[in-house]
């Protein structure tokens, strides 16, 4: 099979990533999102932010990164931060190689690679990417009144402890999104309002 040839059956299956549907919805929209919009949701927040990340970044590495960060959730599923497991991210895994071997082994091995080094989150670009990550669905609770949170008693206290990774990539969003979190459990009077 041609290298062509293989890079559209990748292209197939990783279209798949549209029908795995997130805990979240689109800010205005009564249904969830998918892997794949909040993928790309993540790419723009990238190119705008991207000189605000706490260290200089590649940003076409960093776009890299989020574009596949989610593709091993075709096998895997979405999981939510909240409820993660080592068992869920072992799934996570298994899925994106299985996607890896279905390319010519150098571009398997590369996206494979930069895969494994969003996960592990120890250069600037990961750490970044993985700041990136964990914007959209914060920004998406606060303007829709804890549409995830609240109905699963999400507290503040998890949701701080799962997002702090925000200050590791990006500091300044974290400085802007922290005081909007506390204003939210504040507020609404939801699990660890008054608690940190």
């Amino acid at each position: 099979m041609s290298d062509v040839a293989a890079i559209i059956d990748f292209l197939i299956e990783v279209e798949k990533l549209k029908a795995i549907e997130r805990k979240t919805s689109p800010i205005g929209l009564a249904r969830k999102e998918n892997s794949a919009e909040h993928s790309w949701h993540l790419c723009v927040l990238a190119i705008l932010l991207h000189t605000k990340a706490n260290a200089a970044v590649d940003l076409l590495k960093v776009l890299k990164m989020l574009v596949l960060h989610d593709l091993g959730e075709i096998d895997a599923g979405d999981t939510l931060i909240y409820a993660a497991t080592e068992d869920a991210q072992v799934r996570e895994e298994a899925g994106m190689r299985r996607l890896c071997q279905l390319l010519p082994g150098a571009l398997g091995d590369e996206l494979m690679a930069l895969w494994l080094e969003f996960v592990c989150g120890t250069t600037a670009e990961a750490q970044f990417a993985r700041a990136i990550d964990r914007v959209p669905p914060i920004v998406q609770n606060l303007q829709t009144n804890g549409q995830t949170w609240r109905p699963l008693g999400i507290s503040k206290q998890q949701v701080l402890a799962k997002n702090d990774l925000i200050n590791l990539g990006c500091s300044p969003m974290w400085d802007y999104l922290l005081p909007l979190i506390r204003d939210y459990f504040q507020r609404t009077g939801a699990p660890g309002a008054h608690d940190e």
